[in-house]
């Protein structure tokens, strides 16, 4: 299988040579095989084969799946693949361990079109070869037929600024309806060590107390229509990388066209730079995460459904069917930080319009009951 990738998405290599005449340096696992890299998660200088680099890596995976009681045997599972090396990494292993340690799971390729042109419908084309590579059936849902715009529309009509929220909230919405739609038991997405560690540190800035208990979860969403696993959780992001790159699996590397101002950026660059002074510092910032224990006297948002669509919300409506509001009423910054961003005319106007829900036609966001 060719790997899609640019250059910056291949890992750095080391070389095999060592001190005393250029002699080859073998594994310090197996004692017999030529070395070929460093993980990037530990501080061993010791140099792994690549053989015995994917038995760690699928080993670690897979005692994350068993010591957490992730699966059931007969579940059906839906995974989020979006192309790139992430979701494309774990529906290979997820394949394999399936194979190999007979979980008994029927898997399924889960994919949302944002309607992106020029990234997204590039992308499916790799998880449509996906499909055909790992002999997985694919679901692919789109923003369109959900919500009846595209992000291409979306930003046309917003700018730049603010876009990531639509996507954030739309997406994540289009996932759990497109489980549904399968039928399955359970998500799985791609997050790995490098996210989680990430939105801990995104909660923290933001004040987001609800978000920040249950970030580092492994399991999510148990309240919710359907459970959302991550076995990836513990697995950093370098890896991932090296894993698809000396595996030559087939996956897009390209960035979002319409991310690079995303806030969650500077959390991402601040990350790297503690992982390159000290690797172990992802892990730590998660486990920190797992430590914090909230204050019985904070008040915590009680979870309801939308009475709009049936979604789960802390509120009447839903943050997608409030962001789809703002988007057919002509007054897209609705919904944006609690609305704080709009002016006051924008907002009477908008308090108007939301006044009585029972009068509005508008299109709720997504067709399926939950």
């Amino acid at each position: 299988m060719a790997a899609v990738q640019s250059e910056a998405a291949k890992p750095k290599i080391g070389g095999g040579g060592g001190g005393g005449g250029g002699r080859a340096r073998v594994c310090s696992v197996c004692n017999q095989r030529r070395a070929a890299l460093k993980r990037p998660k530990t501080l061993q200088q010791k140099k792994i084969c690549r053989d015995c680099f994917y038995a760690i890596f699928e080993e670690e995976v897979h005692n994350a799946i068993v010591e957490n009681q992730l699966f059931n045997p007969g579940e059906r599972i839906a995974i989020g693949a979006s192309g790139g090396k992430d979701s494309t990494v774990l529906a290979y292993v997820l394949s394999e361990l399936n194979r190999r340690h007979n979980y008994g799971l029927d898997l399924f390729l889960l994919s949302v079109d944002e309607g992106i042109t020029g990234y997204r419908d590039d992308s499916l084309e790799t998880v449509k070869r996906n499909e055909i590579q790992y002999g997985l059936p694919l679901k692919v849902v789109s923003y369109k037929d959900l919500y009846g715009w595209t992000m291409d529309e979306i930003v046309k009509m917003i700018g730049l600024k603010n876009n990531c929220t639509f996507c954030g909230v739309f997406r994540r919405q289009a996932l759990d309806r497109g489980a549904a739609m399968l039928k399955v038991d359970k998500l799985v997405t791609g997050h790995n060590a490098d996210d989680i560690a990430e939105t801990v540190l995104l909660n923290i800035l933001r004040g987001d107390i609800a978000r920040l208990s249950r970030c580092t979860s492994i399991i999510t969403g148990e309240d919710g229509p359907i459970p959302r696993c991550k076995p990836f959780k513990y697995t950093y992001e370098k890896e991932i990388v090296m894993y698809a790159y000396f595996k030559r699996l087939d996956y897009f590397s390209t960035e979002c066209i319409y991310s690079p101002n995303a806030y969650r950026g500077f959390a991402r660059e601040f990350i790297k730079d503690l992982e390159r002074i000290r690797p172990r510092a992802i892990l730590d910032i998660i486990k920190s995460g797992e430590n914090f224990r909230i204050s019985t006297s904070t008040k915590m948002p009680e979870q309801g459904t939308c009475e709009r669509c049936g979604y789960i919300s802390s509120q009447k409506w839903c943050k997608a069917c409030v962001l789809l509001e703002g988007l057919n009423r002509g007054l897209p910054k609705l919904g944006i930080g609690r609305s704080r961003g709009l002016e006051d005319n924008d907002r009477k106007k908008a308090a108007r319009q939301m006044k009585g829900t029972k009068d509005i036609d508008s299109k709720p966001c997504g067709t399926l009951d939950f």
